[in-house]
């Protein structure tokens, strides 16, 4: 076996040079095609455990604060605008503006700087409810790299005064759903799936 992968990595060295280059979705896709063209099919966890999706709609006991929304709304039509440039999958908004976009570092070193900017009072808000907006780029591979959120993401969230999460239905993993939710329930955050199309 280890002879194998061997030879699989030194007859596919200038290919796994090139898929390196790229960004994630750039990789994943380079993955993926190595393990196709290997003859072994990747499924999506669409195909696999459609359960651990997230649904349309409150998904806790904490409500969904109104003046939340244009936020929400905001997430979204900003993570669909950059989707094809492969930057991140997340974004925080708050008092109607991007307040911190994810990059390679992922969701909970974003929040870390959220968390750290208030704590040194370089971000004020207004109404002091931002909202971390979860969305899956629009030219991803959906068997592979769909955004997640789990019970770390509330520790983080709620570090970085985060008043709830608003995910794409059927679009984000909820990782330890019911830790997840009932952590979440605990700190008084709202976790919300929302339709995205």
């Amino acid at each position: 076996m280890a002879a194998l992968s061997i030879y699989a990595f030194f007859r596919h060295r200038a290919e796994l040079k090139r898929i390196l280059a790229g960004g994630d979705d750039h990789l994943l896709r380079g993955v993926i095609s190595l393990f196709e063209e290997a003859g072994f099919p990747v499924l999506g966890v669409d195909e696999v455990a459609p359960k651990i999706l997230a649904c349309e709609g409150l998904l806790g006991t904490v409500e969904c604060p109104a003046q939340t929304k244009p936020d929400i709304a905001l997430g979204i039509e900003f993570l669909k605008a950059i989707g094809g440039y492969d930057i991140g999958q997340g974004v925080v908004v708050g008092d109607g503006r991007i307040i911190a976009v994810e990059g390679p570092e992922g969701t909970d070193s974003m929040l870390q700087r959220i968390a750290a900017m208030r704590r040194s009072k370089r971000m004020r808000l207004q109404r002091d409810q931002p909202v971390l907006v979860k969305v899956s780029k629009p030219t991803q591979d959906r068997r592979v790299d769909l955004p997640a959120i789990g019970p770390k993401t509330i520790i983080s969230a709620v570090r970085a005064g985060i008043s709830g999460i608003a995910v794409a239905a059927g679009d984000v993993i909820l990782v330890e759903r019911e830790k997840l939710m009932r952590a979440a329930d605990q700190a008084g955050l709202f976790v919300i799936g929302v339709r995205t199309s």
